[in-house]
C-alpha cells in the first residue's frame, strides 16, 4: 500500500508541474518511479478496469475518467488496436497522410503526443480538446470499454490486426523489457496468461471479437498488420481513401518509403529511444523489434503451436470474419 500510494504521488507531480507537450522522456521516467516499480507485485502493477487489467502506473484513476468522461468529434480518427498488433506503425503511417506527406509531424513529436492514447496518463496534459480537426488519438480498449460519447459520434476508426502467435511473440520480449509490466516468466508460463486473458488488456480473442463484431462498421476500416507488410504503398491508399484524402502517387510513395519498418525504427521520436532504460530497456528487447510477420516460428516449441491452435480453434469457432492469417 505504501509503494502504490509513492507511485500515485508521482504521477500526480507530474501534472503539477506542468508538463506540456513537448515533454518527452520526462513524464515516462525517474529513477525514484523506476525503482518504485520494481519493488511492485502483481497485484500492486495492475489494476482492472472495465474487466481487464490496465499497468496502474501508464493508466490513473484520474485519466481512466478522463477518458470516460472525453468528447468526440465526427471527424475524430481513432487507431484502436490490441498491444503489440501495429499501432505505432500507425502513429507515424496516420499522420503523414493527413499532413499530406509533410514529415514535420512525425519527426519533431514523440509518437505518444502525437497520437496520444485516450486511456493514459499523458492524454489528461495534452489540452486535446483545443486540437484542430481531424484530431489523431490511440486506444487499446475493447468495443465495450468505449465511452458514451463514442458510441453517439461514431468517429473514424483504423482497426489494425495480427497474426496472434506475433502479437504473443512480440508481446513476450516487451514484458521482457518493461519495468511496469510483469516479467513474463517462460514462454509456457507466459502462453498460458495470453490465451486466458491474464495480462494488460486482456484476451486477444475478446479483443478482437468485440470490434469485428460493432454495429458502427460503415466508420470502421479493419487493416491487418501483414497487408502493410506485404503492400505498404496499398495499405497508404487504402486508409487514405477511407480518411477522405486524395493523394498523389508520389505523395503515398514517399509516405510508405518514411514508414516502412527499417526506416520508421530510426526515427527517435518514434523507436521510444527517448523512454529511460530503467523503464524500457530496449538492450533487453528493442521496443520496435522486427516487424515481420511469422516470428513466432522462432519461439513456439511444436507443443506450444499445438496448444495455441486448439485455443484459437475452440475461441474463434463461431467467427465468420476472414482473417488473413488463415
Amino acid at each position: 500500500m505504501k509503494v502504490q500510494r509513492e507511485k500515485q504521488n508521482y504521477i500526480y507531480s507530474l501534472s503539477s508541474r506542468g508538463i506540456t507537450e513537448t515533454t518527452t522522456a520526462e513524464s515516462f521516467s525517474s529513477p525514484f518511479i523506476c525503482g518504485v516499480l520494481r519493488k511492485m507485485t502483481e497485484a500492486e502493477l495492475y489494476s482492472v478496469y472495465k474487466g481487464v487489467y490496465l499497468p496502474t502506473h501508464l493508466h490513473p484513476a484520474e485519466s481512466l475518467k478522463y477518458c470516460e468522461e472525453f468528447t468526440f468529434r465526427p471527424d475524430d480518427i481513432l487507431i484502436v488496436t490490441y498491444p503489440k498488433s501495429g499501432t505505432t506503425w500507425m502513429q507515424e503511417v496516420v499522420p503523414l497522410i493527413v499532413s499530406e506527406g509533410d514529415l514535420t509531424p512525425v519527426l519533431t513529436v514523440p509518437n505518444w503526443d502525437r497520437v496520444p492514447w485516450l486511456e493514459e496518463h499523458r492524454a489528461i496534459l495534452l489540452n486535446l480538446e483545443q486540437r484542430p480537426s481531424p484530431r489523431i488519438f490511440a486506444t487499446h480498449f475493447h468495443h465495450h470499454m468505449m465511452n458514451e460519447s463514442y458510441f453517439k459520434t461514431k468517429p473514424r476508426v483504423l482497426y489494425v490486426m495480427r497474426n496472434p502467435k506475433d502479437v504473443f511473440t512480440s508481446s513476450y520480449h516487451y514484458y521482457g523489457m518493461a519495468s511496469y509490466l510483469v516479467k513474463p516468466g517462460t514462454p509456457d508460463e507466459f502462453m498460458e496468461k495470453f490465451l486466458d486473458g491474464k495480462i494488460m488488456f486482456g484476451s486477444w480473442f475478446d479483443h478482437v471479437k468485440s470490434w469485428i463484431n460493432a454495429e458502427e462498421k460503415e466508420s470502421i476500416l479493419y487493416i491487418f498488420y501483414e497487408e502493410m507488410i506485404a503492400d505498404l504503398k496499398g495499405s497508404v491508399e487504402k486508409i487514405a481513401k477511407f480518411l477522405g484524402k486524395s493523394l498523389s502517387q508520389d505523395v503515398m510513395e514517399k509516405i510508405a518509403d518514411h514508414c516502412v519498418f527499417k526506416n520508421m525504427k530510426q526515427n527517435k521520436m518514434s523507436n521510444f529511444s527517448l523512454v529511460p532504460e530503467e523503464y524500457m530497456d530496449q538492450k533487453k528487447s528493442e521496443f520496435l523489434r522486427k516487424g515481420i510477420a511469422g516470428d513466432w516460428k522462432n519461439l513456439f516449441t511444436e507443443a506450444q503451436e499445438q496448444r495455441f491452435n486448439a485455443v484459437y480453434k475452440d475461441e474463434m469457432k463461431d467467427v465468420t470474419f476472414k482473417f488473413i492469417w488463415d
